[in-house]
Formats: structure tokens, C-alpha cells, sequence
């Protein structure tokens, strides 16, 4: 048997493929942090932030993942006792609980199914019980499942009650719309390992005015953390920021930009529909409720092995997709078209699920998602 050349594929939500570009910054000389040289690359790192969050407030850089964002949010919001609502609809929702607990909150948690979507009435219903509620704590798009959330009709019904909305945009950001300001948004989180192309190691975290008065009045233990320590030297940092990373964000943003928010929602959202036509033209069935333009999420035939398969797409075809979690290993197999991804990356993806599948003993005609897609792209004019 000819042994092939091995190419490998990145095709999980996260970490993402990341250009050379962006690659290539973070390979320039590292300098000192307290000089106006650097702070310069950062302001342009965080100006272009504002545009990609859509909004006019600070966004603060964290040395950290998506998740040190998360924990930023909870920690400089809750005082233990504090009355909190969260989403758990999946596991970074259930992250979200987590969190509050370890910060003492008083916590009603919305537990819905794996890959269904809360309801905006659901949000309602909670703050009534609980009109004292300090945070409503959301996710925009569920990575376990591919399920997006109403954001934009929970901020509506959120904005007219005294408690902050917060939203883990983690990988959700860039891929569907979201607009912080117009929307009434009060916090958003994200990590830039996912729709930012970049390598993981920067968190980024900004705040409404609303939600900046509940900051400055927290009286929660933390430090490293502490959002007001961030907003006093902003735009510069308190600690040591990850320079070299900063750097990357900075050529990040600026490819970003040249694309338009607009142009990265259009594109992420074609992506989405031409995967989910070839799952369709597969015989395959969809896992979420209400899937987005982060990932597709399929349930994995019967007669193949769900954990063996992506094991094996993975180590010997050098196709990385992401497998279930929790309850979910070996039943769901999850497809992302999130960040440097064009159409022949979904292309590709799709044909080696194919093949797989093929192999692991499910019966399909070959070509036969490939050919959707491709007739989705062709449709689109790309």
C-alpha cells in the first residue's frame, strides 16, 4: 500500500488553524512592556477588539484562555450571597455554575438537555422569581453542541431589570453576530484561539458603564483578576501582558477588519449551511436544536464506533474533528467551520468524514456531501 503524505487539518472549535501572518508576528523580538513602542502595537490590538465586539467600551487583555475571562467576569461581579441566573445547556454553560458556585453565589441554573436552546421567556420567568439577581450568565454559542443562543432577545428582556448580562462569546465571536452596544450586552468574554486564528493565550473581557458601577462596587476577594486594576491603567496593563501574543492580536485584528465584522458573519454563515446540506445529503442527522456558524454537530450512525472514528481521522488522515463530551463521547462527532477556514477546508473535511464513515462500516455514496457542498459554494458565487 503507497504510504501518503501526511497534511494535517484542523477542523475542532478550537484552538483554530492560524495563518502565517499572524504566526510570523509573534516570531519578532519581544520588548520591554513600560515602553510607548509596545503600548502602541497594543492600542491597536484593542481598537480593533472594539470594532470586532461592537462596542465603544474598553476591552481588557488577559493573560489567560476564554476561561480566566469567565472566571474575570464572576469574581468581579458577585459578592458571595449575591442572587446569580445561569444557562447550563451544555458544558461551558455548566461552566458558568461552576464558577458561580466557587464564588458563593445564590444560584438558579436553568439546566436545559444537552444541545437544546434556552428560551427567551425562561430568562424572564427566572428574573422574576429572582428580581434581586445580580448577573444573568449566557453563552452565545454552545461548543459541546453547536446550539446558539437568543442573545439578542434575552438582552431585551435582561435591560429592563437591575441585573447585568454577561455572555461567554468564547467561540461564538466573529462567527455569529453580536453586538455588544446595540444589542445592551452588558459583559462579553471570548478567548482568541477560536474566530480570532490565533494561538491560545490571551482572554479578552469588556464591560458595560452599568456593568463597570457593579465592578467598582464588588467586594470580592481577587487580584490578578481585579477589573478595576485594568481599568485604571487602561489602555496599558497592571501585570506583564503575553507580548508576543499581543503582537499576533494586533495583525490579527487588522486581518479581521479588512474582511468587515459583516464579511465574517457572511462567511462563517455560508460555511455552516454548505456542512450542513452535505450531513443532510449523508443521510446524517443534526444534534442541535438551533445550530450556528461555529460548528455542526451530527449524531453518529449506529453501526460506527463514535470515539474510534475521530481517533482515527485524526492520528492516521491527519483530520482533527472534536468528539462528544461528558455523556456525548462516542455519540456526536462535531465539525467546526470556525476562523481561517475557507470552502475547500469544509470541502475536505467533509470528504474525509466520508471516507471514514465508509470505512467505519456506515453505507453511503461516496461524493454525495461533497457534491452538496460544492453546490451550495458554487450557488453562492464563491
Amino acid at each position: 500500500m503507497a504510504k501518503m503524505i501526511r497534511k494535517n487539518y484542523l477542523m475542532a472549535p478550537g484552538p483554530t488553524p492560524v495563518p502565517t501572518d499572524i504566526l510570523l508576528e509573534g516570531a519578532k523580538d519581544t520588548i520591554h512592556h513600560r515602553t510607548p513602542q509596545y503600548l502602541e502595537i497594543q492600542k491597536k490590538a484593542i481598537d480593533g477588539c472594539q470594532y470586532l465586539f461592537q462596542t465603544k467600551q474598553p476591552v481588557y487583555i488577559l493573560s489567560s484562555s476564554g476561561s480566566g475571562a469567565m472566571e474575570a467576569a464572576v469574581a468581579n461581579l458577585i459578592n458571595p450571597g449575591d442572587k446569580a441566573i445561569s444557562v447550563n445547556s451544555g458544558k461551558f454553560g455548566e461552566r458558568w455554575g461552576d464558577l458561580c458556585r466557587a464564588f458563593e453565589a445564590d444560584l438558579d441554573e436553568i439546566k436545559l438537555e444537552w444541545g437544546s436552546m434556552v428560551k427567551p421567556e425562561q430568562i424572564k420567568e427566572a428574573l422574576e422569581k429572582n428580581p434581586d439577581t445580580k448577573a444573568v450568565f449566557t453563552t452565545l454559542s454552545e461548543t459541546s453542541t453547536g446550539t446558539i443562543h437568543p442573545i439578542k432577545e434575552i438582552a431585551e428582556i435582561v435591560k429592563d431589570y437591575e441585573a447585568i448580562l454577561v455572555v461567554d462569546a468564547i467561540s461564538g465571536l466573529l462567527a455569529q453576530p453580536l453586538k455588544m452596544d446595540e444589542w445592551g450586552i452588558d459583559v462579553v468574554v471570548t478567548g482568541v484561539q477560536k474566530g480570532f486564528m490565533m494561538p491560545p493565550g490571551i482572554g479578552l473581557i469588556s464591560a458595560s458603564e452599568k456593568a463597570m458601577k457593579v465592578i467598582n462596587e464588588n467586594k470580592n476577594n481577587k487580584y490578578y483578576f481585579d477589573l478595576k486594576a485594568y481599568a485604571k491603567k487602561y489602555p496599558d496593563s497592571p501585570w506583564t501582558p503575553p507580548i508576543n501574543l499581543v503582537y499576533q492580536l494586533a495583525k490579527s485584528v487588522e486581518l479581521l477588519q479588512e474582511e468587515t465584522i459583516e464579511g465574517l458573519w457572511e462567511r462563517h454563515e455560508l460555511m455552516a449551511k454548505a456542512t450542513r446540506k452535505a450531513m443532510e445529503a449523508m443521510g446524517l442527522e443534526l444534534f442541535a436544536e438551533n445550530p450556528g456558524n461555529v460548528l455542526t454537530s451530527i449524531k453518529v450512525p449506529e453501526v460506527v464506533d463514535g470515539k474510534k472514528i475521530v481517533s482515527f481521522l485524526r492520528d492516521n488522515w491527519g483530520v482533527t474533528f472534536a468528539g462528544g463530551q461528558e455523556h456525548l463521547k462516542g455519540k456526536i462527532i462535531r465539525i467546526a467551520h470556525l476562523g481561517y477556514m475557507s470552502q475547500f477546508d469544509v470541502i475536505i473535511g467533509i470528504s474525509a468524514l466520508e471516507m471514514g464513515l465508509k470505512k467505519f462500516g456506515y453505507d453511503l455514496e461516496l461524493g454525495s456531501g461533497v457534491k452538496a457542498a460544492e453546490e451550495v459554494f458554487i450557488k453562492a458565487g464563491v
